[in-house]
């Protein structure tokens, strides 16, 4: 297969969404989050953790003084792709998260999320 035969194969492959978390593996605290393209997400979060540029201050600031080793970035849930492709997973993906956040409770000493 060519080049561009397998850059467009990867493109249609449909990506994994769903709800993910950043847990440290030091107390316990974790951050959940919902995306659209599961792999990415968790990549982008580790860049920004890397690059010392994560928006969540507090995981950036356990992230410096722990390192790497000390958090683990995992897939609670996913969502399966409907055939339908008009589907629009935005409201699903709200739910989902919703119901994770709810049954974590990561805010506090238990995560790191400002309490709503």
């Amino acid at each position: 297969m060519n080049r561009k035969a397998l850059i467009r194969e990867y493109k249609e492959r449909p990506r994994s969404m769903g709800v993910y978390q950043v847990r440290n593996l030091v107390d316990g605290k974790v951050l959940v989050g919902a995306s659209v393209d599961l792999p990415a997400i968790l990549n982008r979060n580790r860049a920004a953790l890397r690059l010392h540029s994560h928006t969540n201050r507090a995981l950036q600031n356990d992230w410096n003084a722990l390192g790497p080793d000390a958090f683990a970035f995992e897939v609670l849930d996913t969502l399966e792709l409907p055939d339908d492709c008009g589907y629009d997973p935005s409201d699903d993906l709200r739910t989902l998260e919703a119901l994770w956040m709810e049954k974590l409770s990561p805010f506090g000493e238990r995560g790191y999320h400002k309490q709503r």
